[in-house]
């Protein structure tokens, strides 16, 4: 390892206290699988030739999580890696000798995954390393959906709306944007299927593609009701847990209703991985036009998620 210049020296102050960035970078250092992910990168990533060498595959994909885990767009980031030396530290930069990689250095990385598909491969090689580290996936899977919004503004360059978003009714509400479907295990709330879709696309269609084929339960709101022969297609056998309806125009069906709450017991699991990828992560809101680059996005930060959501289990069995 290289001596350290003066501007990446620390300990000097009298004063300090470990942030809870500063953790949160700690435990995601010792959890992330950085040989697996940087070798499933690699045979994609440019090689050393004439001209200026590239930056090292490492210290990009450490760049391109903090990208997802603190919401930053490519100036965004370049800007966050000169503010915080915590940041640098994670990524192993030395301002004494080098500049943080730039917003099109940045950018061009993160084109690179998009255009060979690598986000889903990321999510793929994460949860093989958990299974590995004995977070296995069982045979009880919830599936849902969440609305990402977009920009539904026409003042842009095109003057026109993305054409790959659409809008939605929720409730009373309308809607536009994306929509993440996902299938979750109902004991670990590991994310094991993900589809992206334009928000008008209905919940139950997409419902085979979020089963792995062993479940034998499966939990939904009711948005997945009457699905019992697509689910079983896929899954043999598979008991349908999905809700019910229970409210109807001249009554409510207090047996039903009582069922549903029961469910929900373990439905609502699903929502710690949204909470986790909305209001930890900050992915409310797409950042890119074009349905692909967004689902990149989606697929890399439910690989982030599934860590985040083990990382005290993975610790605790390090240590």
């Amino acid at each position: 390892m290289k001596q350290q210049t003066l501007a990446m020296a620390n300990g000097f102050e009298q004063y300090a206290k470990k942030t809870r960035r500063a953790v949160f970078l700690e435990e995601m250092e010792q959890v992330v699988p950085w040989a697996e992910l940087c070798r499933l990168i690699a045979p994609h990533y440019p090689r050393p030739g004439n001209g200026r060498p590239p930056v090292g595959l490492e210290r990009m994909l450490r760049a391109y999580f903090l990208q997802q885990w603190f919401n930053l767009s490519d100036p965004g980031l370049e800007e966050a890696l000169y503010d915080s030396a915590v940041m640098r530290g994670f990524v192993g930069i030395d301002l004494g000798r080098e500049p943080v990689p730039d917003e099109t250095t940045v950018c061009k990385f993160r084109h690179l995954l998009e255009e060979h598909g690598l986000g889903g491969e990321i999510l793929q090689t994460v949860n093989l390393f958990l299974q590995s580290r004995g977070v296995r996936i069982t045979t009880g899977t919830i599936v849902d959906a969440t609305i990402i919004h977009a920009p539904s503004s026409t003042k842009n360059r095109e003057q026109k709306r993305d054409p790959a978003m659409h809008q939605t009714r929720k409730g009373k509400q309308w809607y536009f944007g994306m929509k993440a479907h996902v299938g979750v295990d109902s004991k670990t709330k590991m994310i094991h299927s993900v589809v992206a879709t334009a928000a008008n696309v209905a919940d139950s269609t997409v419902l085979p593609e979020l089963l792995h084929g062993e479940e034998t339960k499966v939990w939904g709101d009711q948005a997945y009701r009457g699905q019992t022969e697509a689910m079983q297609e896929v899954a043999p056998g598979a008991q349908d847990l999905t809700h019910k309806q229970y409210r109807f125009k001249d009554r409510v069906d207090e047996i039903q209703r009582a069922k549903n709450r029961t469910k929900s017991r373990v439905r609502s699991k699903v929502e710690h991985v949204f909470g986790v990828m909305k209001l930890k992560f900050g992915f409310v809101k797409v950042r890119y036009r074009v349905l692909k680059k967004n689902a990149n996005r989606l697929f890399a930060t439910c690989a982030l998620v599934n860590l985040f959501l083990v990382r005290k289990k993975l610790l605790y069995s390090a240590a």
